[in-house]
């Protein structure tokens, strides 16, 4: 059995002319664009925003050369794109279909881990850094 999928709900690009060149950047900026609004509808993402807009300026207060400043910085926004790769696979998962199955909540599960552990890094990170500043 063949499952029909109407041509205008379809992500195929061969009735379009390719964009190539400027044309194609400018695409593809606006495609992020779009997806980093879509990533701030998200509770999480706007959370971890607040932090960095916190945490950047604090960087380069707290650390001591211009390489930790950049990796101080550098893990918050592993944080954010970490955050930005969960919810692309969320909104997959929820795409499929809204009932329960072992792959989608294993799918979930590892993107909510990866965000763990980005969150883990950025903190043991900071927590040297500053360990760095104050007590050392």
């Amino acid at each position: 059995m063949t499952l029909f999928i109407p041509h205008t709900l379809t992500m195929s690009t061969d009735h379009q002319t390719k964009k190539t060149g400027l044309g194609r950047v400018l695409s593809a900026f606006k495609n992020s664009c779009n997806g980093l609004r879509a990533a701030c509808k998200e509770a999480a993402f706007r959370q971890e925003l607040v932090l960095a807009v916190i945490l950047t300026p604090a960087a380069f207060w707290v650390g001591q050369s211009w390489l930790e400043v950049c990796f101080l910085i550098g893990t918050v926004l592993f944080v954010l794109v970490t955050e930005i790769l969960n919810s692309a696979i969320e909104a997959v998962v929820d795409r499929v279909g809204p009932e329960w199955h072992v792959l989608s909540k294993n799918a979930k599960d590892l993107g909510s881990a990866a965000v763990l552990l980005a969150l883990a890094f950025c903190l043991l990170t900071w927590a040297w850094a500053l360990h760095e500043r104050f007590f050392a």
